[in-house]
Protein backbone atom coordinates (compact mmCIF):
# COMPACT_ATOMS: atom_id res chain seq x y z
CA UNK A 1 0.00 0.00 0.00
CA UNK A 2 1.78 3.36 -1.03
CA UNK A 3 2.33 6.04 1.26
CA UNK A 4 1.39 3.58 4.27
CA UNK A 5 3.07 4.87 7.35
CA UNK A 6 5.65 2.92 9.25
CA UNK A 7 3.78 1.50 12.06
CA UNK A 8 7.18 0.91 13.92
CA UNK A 9 7.20 4.95 13.91
CA UNK A 10 4.29 5.33 16.37
CA UNK A 11 5.92 3.26 19.27
CA UNK A 12 9.42 4.61 19.06
CA UNK A 13 8.31 8.38 18.76
CA UNK A 14 6.44 11.12 20.91
CA UNK A 15 3.09 11.34 19.76
CA UNK A 16 1.12 14.66 19.60
CA UNK A 17 -2.34 15.61 18.17
CA UNK A 18 -0.81 16.38 14.34
CA UNK A 19 0.66 12.10 14.31
CA UNK A 20 -2.70 11.47 16.14
CA UNK A 21 -4.49 12.93 13.21
CA UNK A 22 -2.05 11.70 10.47
CA UNK A 23 -2.47 7.92 11.81
CA UNK A 24 -6.05 8.56 12.14
CA UNK A 25 -6.00 9.57 8.36
CA UNK A 26 -4.11 6.57 7.26
CA UNK A 27 -6.42 4.26 9.11
CA UNK A 28 -9.59 5.31 7.94
CA UNK A 29 -8.07 5.60 4.00
CA UNK A 30 -7.04 2.67 4.35
CA UNK A 31 -9.93 1.01 6.23
CA UNK A 32 -11.84 2.13 3.57
CA UNK A 33 -9.89 0.45 1.10
CA UNK A 34 -10.23 -2.96 2.85
CA UNK A 35 -13.76 -2.81 3.15
CA UNK A 36 -14.75 -1.73 -0.30
CA UNK A 37 -12.60 -4.89 -1.63
CA UNK A 38 -14.49 -7.13 0.67
CA UNK A 39 -17.27 -9.74 -0.83
CA UNK A 40 -20.70 -9.37 0.25
CA UNK A 41 -20.28 -11.53 3.08
CA UNK A 42 -17.46 -10.31 4.54
CA UNK A 43 -18.25 -6.78 4.35
CA UNK A 44 -21.82 -7.89 6.27
CA UNK A 45 -19.20 -9.95 8.74
CA UNK A 46 -16.97 -6.93 9.43
CA UNK A 47 -19.68 -4.47 9.81
CA UNK A 48 -21.93 -6.55 12.10
CA UNK A 49 -18.48 -7.15 14.40
CA UNK A 50 -17.86 -3.44 14.25
CA UNK A 51 -21.38 -2.25 15.59
CA UNK A 52 -21.88 -4.86 17.90
CA UNK A 53 -18.16 -3.45 19.21
CA UNK A 54 -19.28 0.06 18.80
CA UNK A 55 -22.45 -0.88 21.24
CA UNK A 56 -21.16 -3.52 23.33
CA UNK A 57 -17.22 -2.38 24.13
CA UNK A 58 -18.33 -0.74 27.32
CA UNK A 59 -20.67 -2.75 28.95
CA UNK A 60 -19.11 -4.79 31.89
CA UNK A 61 -21.10 -8.02 31.09
CA UNK A 62 -23.87 -9.62 29.29
CA UNK A 63 -25.82 -9.24 32.38
CA UNK A 64 -26.12 -5.53 31.54
CA UNK A 65 -28.05 -6.72 28.29
CA UNK A 66 -30.23 -8.94 30.65
CA UNK A 67 -28.47 -12.28 28.61
CA UNK A 68 -27.32 -14.40 32.11
CA UNK A 69 -24.43 -17.50 31.14
CA UNK A 70 -23.58 -19.89 32.98
CA UNK A 71 -20.71 -22.92 32.37
CA UNK A 72 -21.91 -25.11 29.44
CA UNK A 73 -24.12 -22.85 27.86
CA UNK A 74 -23.89 -22.57 24.15
CA UNK A 75 -23.82 -19.35 23.11
CA UNK A 76 -23.96 -17.17 19.71
CA UNK A 77 -21.02 -14.42 20.32
CA UNK A 78 -19.69 -12.08 17.84
CA UNK A 79 -15.32 -12.89 18.54
CA UNK A 80 -14.92 -9.87 16.20
CA UNK A 81 -11.67 -8.76 13.65
CA UNK A 82 -9.19 -11.44 13.21
CA UNK A 83 -5.83 -12.50 12.01
CA UNK A 84 -5.59 -15.26 9.50
CA UNK A 85 -6.26 -18.38 11.68
CA UNK A 86 -8.08 -17.21 13.88
CA UNK A 87 -12.00 -17.67 14.96
CA UNK A 88 -13.62 -14.28 14.96
CA UNK A 89 -16.50 -12.24 13.73
CA UNK A 90 -20.01 -14.24 14.84
CA UNK A 91 -19.62 -17.72 15.75
CA UNK A 92 -21.00 -20.89 18.45
CA UNK A 93 -18.93 -21.18 21.31
CA UNK A 94 -18.91 -23.25 24.87
CA UNK A 95 -18.58 -21.30 27.89
CA UNK A 96 -15.40 -23.72 29.73
CA UNK A 97 -15.38 -20.82 32.73
CA UNK A 98 -16.04 -17.88 34.48
CA UNK A 99 -13.40 -15.63 35.51
CA UNK A 100 -14.23 -12.05 36.89
CA UNK A 101 -17.21 -11.40 34.46
CA UNK A 102 -15.49 -12.91 31.68
CA UNK A 103 -15.48 -16.28 29.87
CA UNK A 104 -13.32 -18.91 28.81
CA UNK A 105 -14.91 -20.00 25.45
CA UNK A 106 -14.04 -22.79 22.96
CA UNK A 107 -15.04 -21.43 19.36
CA UNK A 108 -17.07 -23.70 17.21
CA UNK A 109 -18.56 -23.99 14.01
CA UNK A 110 -21.23 -25.79 12.17
CA UNK A 111 -19.15 -25.90 8.80
CA UNK A 112 -19.41 -29.26 7.14
CA UNK A 113 -15.74 -29.39 5.92
CA UNK A 114 -14.23 -28.71 8.86
CA UNK A 115 -16.26 -31.52 10.72
CA UNK A 116 -15.45 -33.61 8.22
CA UNK A 117 -11.48 -33.30 9.09
CA UNK A 118 -12.13 -33.13 12.86
CA UNK A 119 -11.25 -35.89 15.66
CA UNK A 120 -14.16 -37.33 17.00
CA UNK A 121 -14.57 -39.23 20.40
CA UNK A 122 -14.53 -42.69 18.99
CA UNK A 123 -11.71 -41.98 16.45
CA UNK A 124 -9.20 -39.31 18.64
CA UNK A 125 -6.45 -40.83 16.81
CA UNK A 126 -7.88 -39.58 13.24
CA UNK A 127 -8.48 -36.19 12.06
CA UNK A 128 -7.08 -32.86 12.84
CA UNK A 129 -5.85 -32.40 16.56
CA UNK A 130 -7.15 -28.90 16.59
CA UNK A 131 -10.86 -30.09 15.62
CA UNK A 132 -12.50 -31.93 17.63
CA UNK A 133 -16.76 -33.36 16.44
CA UNK A 134 -19.04 -32.40 19.20
CA UNK A 135 -22.07 -33.65 17.19
CA UNK A 136 -25.42 -32.51 18.02
CA UNK A 137 -26.05 -30.17 20.45
CA UNK A 138 -29.34 -29.18 21.86
CA UNK A 139 -30.62 -26.32 21.09
CA UNK A 140 -28.49 -25.93 17.49
CA UNK A 141 -29.28 -26.81 14.37
CA UNK A 142 -26.23 -28.79 12.74
CA UNK A 143 -23.52 -30.82 14.29
CA UNK A 144 -20.61 -28.27 15.86
CA UNK A 145 -16.72 -28.69 15.43
CA UNK A 146 -14.84 -27.40 18.05
CA UNK A 147 -11.22 -25.27 17.74
CA UNK A 148 -9.40 -26.34 19.84
CA UNK A 149 -6.21 -23.89 19.69
CA UNK A 150 -8.83 -21.18 19.63
CA UNK A 151 -9.91 -20.93 23.41
CA UNK A 152 -9.62 -17.36 25.00
CA UNK A 153 -11.62 -15.40 27.28
CA UNK A 154 -13.69 -12.76 26.96
CA UNK A 155 -15.65 -10.60 28.03
CA UNK A 156 -19.22 -11.73 28.13
CA UNK A 157 -21.04 -8.41 26.40
CA UNK A 158 -19.63 -10.34 23.14
CA UNK A 159 -22.26 -12.95 23.56
CA UNK A 160 -25.30 -12.32 21.16
CA UNK A 161 -27.47 -15.39 23.14
CA UNK A 162 -27.56 -18.32 24.62
CA UNK A 163 -28.90 -21.09 22.36
CA UNK A 164 -27.82 -24.43 24.04
CA UNK A 165 -26.02 -26.51 27.18
CA UNK A 166 -23.93 -29.06 28.17
CA UNK A 167 -23.72 -29.70 32.09
CA UNK A 168 -21.27 -28.63 33.03
CA UNK A 169 -21.24 -31.65 35.45
CA UNK A 170 -21.51 -34.32 32.92
CA UNK A 171 -18.48 -36.63 31.67
CA UNK A 172 -19.22 -35.05 27.85
CA UNK A 173 -18.14 -31.64 29.63
CA UNK A 174 -15.53 -33.25 31.23
CA UNK A 175 -14.05 -34.81 28.05
CA UNK A 176 -14.14 -31.51 26.09
CA UNK A 177 -12.61 -29.94 28.94
CA UNK A 178 -9.41 -32.40 28.83
CA UNK A 179 -9.38 -32.55 25.03
CA UNK A 180 -8.66 -28.43 25.34
CA UNK A 181 -6.01 -29.16 27.93
CA UNK A 182 -4.37 -31.32 25.69
CA UNK A 183 -4.10 -29.15 23.15
CA UNK A 184 -3.08 -26.28 25.23
CA UNK A 185 -0.32 -28.04 27.11
CA UNK A 186 0.38 -31.35 24.86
Amino acid sequence: MKNMMNLSDIYTKNSDFYRSEEIFQQYVNQYQQYMRSLSTKQLSRECISGLNRLQRQSLRSSSQLNIHVRVGDVCYIDFGQVYINEAGYQHFGLILSMVNHKAFVLPMTSNSTTYQYANDPSRIEHGKTHLYQLGWIEGLNKQSVAFLNDCRFINTARIIAVKGHIDADGEYFREIVERVKESIFP
